[in-house]
């Protein structure tokens, strides 16, 4: 075979590889814990909310075949790093202590942490505030991390599986506050369960802690998904697309660069 014939084989060889790996299935982990509105069961068995729509937008946009895979949420980095799945986008900030371990896409969202508390306490989002108070706190999650280095005169940092068992026991008086992302709080504190308590305001940011935002982890070294990860969210922004699901769950936009 001759070395022009040699070459065209090669190409065609690397083409037919580079079509079978994008028509591969690309599952998505997201935290099996509901987290209204991001991502929660219907009546049907069937996931949906604004992330729900948001990967499934993403996917379109950059033509890939995703299908959604619920992970518990404290085994969902390593779930991604053993190969059980091949992203992450469930509400996962994008930290330096988190870049150690997974790579990331550029953010699809950006809210700030707040501290919510019944209304008839007067607490505001401050460490001074805070002293003395039991607050309550997802287990692995931004806001942890940043109780342990930020509230150290609390009282207590009770640690809770999920988002939903704090704020039960917000409810119940069992905690003084609690700490969250302001979308997910704004969707509890505005629910029926929720009527008791409200949003006393943002915690001083420390990006070092809370990150730069929500982005799709990817395996370290995963740079084709990252790539088309990316991709799928331009263009979405771009497009319209994010806006337009956007405002079906919220009255402001949560994207900020």
């Amino acid at each position: 075979m001759t070395l022009k014939k040699l070459l065209a084989a090669a190409i065609a060889t690397a083409t037919m590889s580079a079509a079978a790996v994008s028509a591969e299935e690309v599952k998505i982990g997201i935290a099996a814990e509901p987290y209204p509105p991001f991502a929660s069961l219907n009546a049907a068995g069937e996931w949906e909310g604004w992330e729900v729509e948001i990967i499934n937008a993403v996917c379109a946009a950059a033509e890939l075949d995703c299908v959604i895979t619920p992970v518990a949420w404290d085994g969902i980095i390593p779930s991604l790093t053993g190969q059980q799945i091949d992203a992450i986008m469930a509400s996962m900030s994008i930290t330096e202590e988190r870049q150690k371990t997974i790579d990331f896409s550029d953010p699809y969202y950006n809210t700030p942490a707040v501290i919510v508390a019944d209304k008839s306490m007067d607490i505001e989002p401050t460490p001074e505030s805070l002293a003395g108070k039991i607050i309550g706190i997802q287990a692995s999650t931004i806001h942890q991390a940043y109780a342990n280095a930020h509230f150290g005169d609390a009282d207590e940092i009770r640690v809770y599986q999920t988002q939903d068992e704090a704020n039960q026991d917000l409810v119940a008086g069992r905690i003084d506050a609690t700490q969250a992302d302001s979308i997910a709080m704004a969707d509890f504190v505005n629910s029926d369960n929720g009527t008791c308590c409200e949003i006393k305001g943002a915690v001083e940011n420390d990006e070092a802690i809370l990150g730069k935002g929500v982005g799709a982890g990817v395996r370290k070294g995963d740079d084709a998904l990252r790539e088309s990860l990316n991709k799928g969210i331009a263009k979405i922004l771009e497009d319209g697309t994010h806006e337009e699901i956007t405002s079906r769950y919220f009255d402001t936009s949560i994207y900020a660069e």
